[in-house]
């Protein structure tokens, strides 16, 4: 999905229900520094994977929660009046309507949990 940040964004679903999610070959297959990918879709919400390094912009989901879990790597994510830090086995929840930026300072593998209709890009 192309966009004015150049976020590398598949909000494709990749994989079927009943198909094998290999989280390590789709890290090791990824050259980029900052790529989502839609894994599969449950009911009306998805995970995605991401693969980061460096800032996402500030923004917020008026109608959307966005759940955080990072596999390997450090995540923060700054609200506007602090910053959580999620190391290899956390998560946290943003929820819907809360001004918030992602950041990793090296590599990071994180799960993400939100709606299927979210824009990662934000309202």
């Amino acid at each position: 999905m192309a966009n004015q940040y150049n976020y590398n964004q598949q909000m494709n679903i990749k994989y079927d229900h009943l198909e094998l999610i290999d989280v390590p070959a789709i890290v090791a297959e990824n050259k980029e520094k900052w790529f989502n990918q839609t894994l599969t879709q449950i009911n009306d919400s998805v995970a995605r994977m991401g693969i980061v390094e460096g800032e996402y912009h500030w923004h917020k989901h008026d109608n959307d929660d966005e759940f955080f879990f990072v596999l390997e790597g450090k995540l923060f994510v700054d609200l506007e009046s602090r910053t959580i830090e999620l190391g290899p086995m956390q998560g946290v929840t943003v929820g819907k309507g809360i001004l918030h930026r992602t950041r990793a300072p090296k590599k990071t593998v994180m799960l993400m949990v939100e709606t299927a209709a979210i824009d990662p890009i934000g309202d």
